[in-house]
């Protein structure tokens, strides 16, 4: 089976600065990818790489997917627009009618923990975690069948990070989505992911199964 995503000897600087050197990565399609590493070793840039936002200096990214989900550390929401049409917003080039978009959004917003009052408000009466919330819920109603985290849940208590990703799991089980989760949780990543993949100065380093040495 093709991967979803796949970097082969991917190097990316900035300002002149090596951050991602030959690395390498591909992620088995219908799977839960962990990626962990120090802070600073490019975790970040790979997962924008990887997403398109940024092109690599060498190297080949391949993504083979008909839609993709990106869950950055900054919610990146629209001020203007309330939870609901944060998430209403990502579904208007899928084709899908206002109460249609409406319905999908709220679903989604509440399969995330948000209560259905929470739709209304706009991001700056949402606390941090609610803030990341909306985030995720608008990246998975586009219904993706790739999906990239970059720390979805670090603003999260313990109780309603293990509760997301549940839900991420049973999305998976579901439709077969392919998940890339940046996490600095190795009991986390053990736990919840599938595989694992440790990155350290720019490169992937061998690591097996999560749990595995």
């Amino acid at each position: 089976m093709t991967a979803p995503l796949r970097l082969e000897g991917v190097e990316f600087a900035h300002d002149g600065k090596p951050v991602l050197r030959g690395l390498d990565l591909s992620l088995r399609a219908g799977t839960i990818t962990a990626l962990m590493g120090p802070s600073g070793c490019g975790k970040s840039t790979l997962i924008a790489l990887a997403a398109g936002l940024l092109t690599p200096d060498a190297g080949r990214v391949a993504r083979r997917c008909a839609r993709l989900g990106i869950v950055f550390q900054d919610p990146a929401l629209l001020p203007w627009k309330t939870a609901l049409g944060n998430v209403g917003f990502a579904l208007r080039g899928l084709g899908l009618g206002r109460a249609e978009r409406r319905a999908r959004a709220r679903a989604m917003l509440e399969a995330v923990g948000l209560d259905p009052g929470d739709a209304g408000k706009f991001p700056r009466q949402l606390s941090g975690g609610m803030r990341q919330r909306v985030a995720l819920a608008r990246a998975l109603a586009v219904e993706p069948d790739l999906l990239l985290c970059d720390e979805p849940f670090a603003v999260l208590d313990a109780e309603p990070r293990r509760a997301l990703w549940q839900l991420l799991r049973q999305i998976r089980e579901r439709t077969g989505l392919t998940m890339l989760v940046v996490t600095h949780d190795r009991d986390e990543a053990t736990a919840e992911a599938d595989c694992l993949a440790v990155m350290d100065k720019g490169r992937i380093v061998p690591s097996g199964q999560p749990g595995a040495g």
